[in-house]
C-alpha cells in the first residue's frame, strides 16, 4: 500500500511540473503576442509638436516631416523610417537674415524634390511695408542639395505679388509636366457680404465678416516666378443654404471671431479627378476642420463635396480632439494606400498642436473618406 502512495505522490509531482510548464509556455506565448502587436501598432497624436504638417517621401525610405513651430524665425525637420516614430533634425531654414526678404511669422513650409535638388515653399512677412500692414504676408521658395537643408532662399524677394497678403503655398505638378502653386489669400482687409455676414450683423454679433480664399495660378519650371494671373478656386458659401455653409461658418455663428476661412489647401490626382482637401474656421480653435473639392482640371472649377466635413473636432462624441486641419496626403505602395497627416489639439497639449496620421480611402464613386481623428490603437502605416 505504501508502494503504491509513494508512486501516485510521483506521478502528482510530474503532473504538477508539466502543467506549470504549460502555464509558463503561455504566458510567454501571450507576452510574445503582445509584443508583436505593440510593434505593429501606434496611438495618435505623434510626438511632433508641429502645426501645417507636410511629409516628404525622399524615396529611399525616408520620411522628412516639416511645420511651423519649434524654432524661431525659420523652419525644423523631424526624418523617420516608419512615420510614427520621429527624429528632430533641426533647423533647416532661417529667416529674418540681412541677406533674406523675410521678417516673422515663418508658416506652413512644404519640401519638394525634384531631380537632385530640395525645394521649400513657405510663407513669411516681407520686410518689405511702406504701408506698415499688420498682416504682409508673402510666398517664398528655397532650395538646397538635402532634405536637411540648409535651405537658401532661391531669390532675394518673395516669389510674386498679387496685391494682398498671401500663406500656405501648396504646388502640384501634372501629368503633363506643368506645376502649378495653390495658396490662400488672407482673412486680413477682406470683408464679404454674403447671407452669413448679414446674419451676423443683424444678430448685433459683428459689422462685417473677413474671408480667407483659396487661389491657384500655374508656376513657371525655375520656381521663380508665375504664369498668367491667379484664379480663385474655392471660397466660403454666401448662402446659408448651401450644404456647406454651416461648418464652414462656425467661427462666426458660435461667437468665435469676425472670420470665415479656406486655406490650408492641398491638391492631388486621382483616377483622372482633381482633389483639392482644404481647411475653414479659426486655426486656432476647437471648430477647425477639414471639407475637400473635386475638378477636372487643375485650375477648375471646383466643386464642393456633399459629404464635407471629412474631417473634424470629436469631442462632441467623446472624444478629446479639436482643432483638426491643415493637412496633406501621402500615397503609399504606389497609391494602394493613402493617409493624411494633420494636426490637431488634445485635452492633454492644451493649446499645443500635434501631428496626427491617419487612413483615408477614395471610393469607386469619387467619395473621399478619412478615418480619424484617432485615438485608440490602429495598424502602423507602413505595416497594414
Amino acid at each position: 500500500m505504501n508502494y503504491n502512495l509513494k508512486y501516485y505522490k510521483f506521478g502528482l509531482a510530474i503532473m504538477a511540473v508539466i502543467l506549470t510548464f504549460l502555464s509558463c509556455k503561455d504566458k510567454v506565448k501571450n507576452k510574445v503576442s503582445n509584443e508583436e502587436a505593440a510593434i505593429s501598432t501606434f496611438t495618435n497624436p505623434l510626438k511632433v509638436e508641429f502645426g501645417d504638417p507636410f511629409v516628404l517621401d525622399n524615396g529611399d525610405g525616408t520620411f522628412y516631416m516639416y511645420g511651423t513651430g519649434q524654432v524661431e524665425n525659420g523652419f525644423a525637420t523631424y526624418s523617420s523610417n516608419d512615420l510614427v516614430n520621429w527624429k528632430f533634425e533641426g533647423r533647416i531654414y532661417e529667416g529674418n537674415i540681412e541677406a533674406s526678404w523675410t521678417q516673422k511669422n515663418f508658416w506652413a513650409p512644404e519640401v519638394y524634390k525634384f531631380g537632385a535638388k530640395y525645394f521649400l515653399f513657405f510663407s513669411a512677412d516681407d520686410k518689405d511695408n511702406p504701408n506698415d500692414e499688420l498682416e504682409n504676408f508673402k510666398i517664398g521658395v528655397a532650395v538646397s542639395d538635402s532634405p536637411k537643408g540648409p535651405f537658401k532662399d532661391l531669390t532675394d524677394q518673395p516669389l510674386f505679388d498679387p496685391g494682398y497678403p498671401i500663406i500656405d503655398a501648396n504646388v502640384f505638378k501634372d501629368d503633363d509636366g506643368k506645376f502649378y502653386l495653390y495658396y490662400s489669400r488672407v482673412c486680413y482687409k477682406h470683408p464679404v457680404e454674403s447671407e452669413i455676414s448679414q446674419w451676423a450683423k443683424e444678430e448685433g454679433l459683428y459689422d462685417e465678416i473677413e474671408e480667407s480664399w483659396v487661389y491657384g495660378v500655374e508656376l513657371a519650371a525655375d520656381f521663380k516666378s508665375v504664369i498668367g494671373e491667379p484664379q480663385l478656386l474655392l471660397r466660403p458659401p454666401l448662402e446659408m443654404n448651401d450644404r456647406n455653409a454651416e461648418w464652414e461658418s462656425r467661427s462666426v455663428t458660435s461667437g468665435e471671431v469676425n472670420r470665415r476661412w479656406t486655406e490650408g489647401s492641398f491638391t492631388f490626382k486621382h483616377n483622372g479627378t482633381y482633389y483639392m482637401m482644404y481647411s475653414a474656421n479659426h486655426y486656432a480653435g476647437p471648430n477647425y476642420a477639414v471639407g475637400y473639392a473635386t475638378s477636372n482640371s487643375p485650375l477648375g472649377k471646383y466643386q464642393k463635396a456633399d459629404n464635407n466635413p471629412v474631417l473634424q473636432k470629436n469631442i462632441d462624441k467623446g472624444g478629446d480632439v479639436t482643432g483638426t486641419g491643415h493637412n496633406m496626403v501621402l500615397s503609399l505602395n504606389g497609391g494602394k494606400k493613402m493617409y493624411t497627416m494633420y494636426h490637431g489639439r488634445t485635452k492633454a497639449m492644451g493649446e499645443n498642436r500635434v501631428v496626427f496620421i491617419d487612413k483615408m480611402n477614395i471610393e469607386e464613386d469619387g467619395t473621399l473618406i478619412v478615418d480619424g481623428p484617432t485615438t485608440e490603437s490602429i495598424p502602423k502605416p507602413l505595416e497594414n
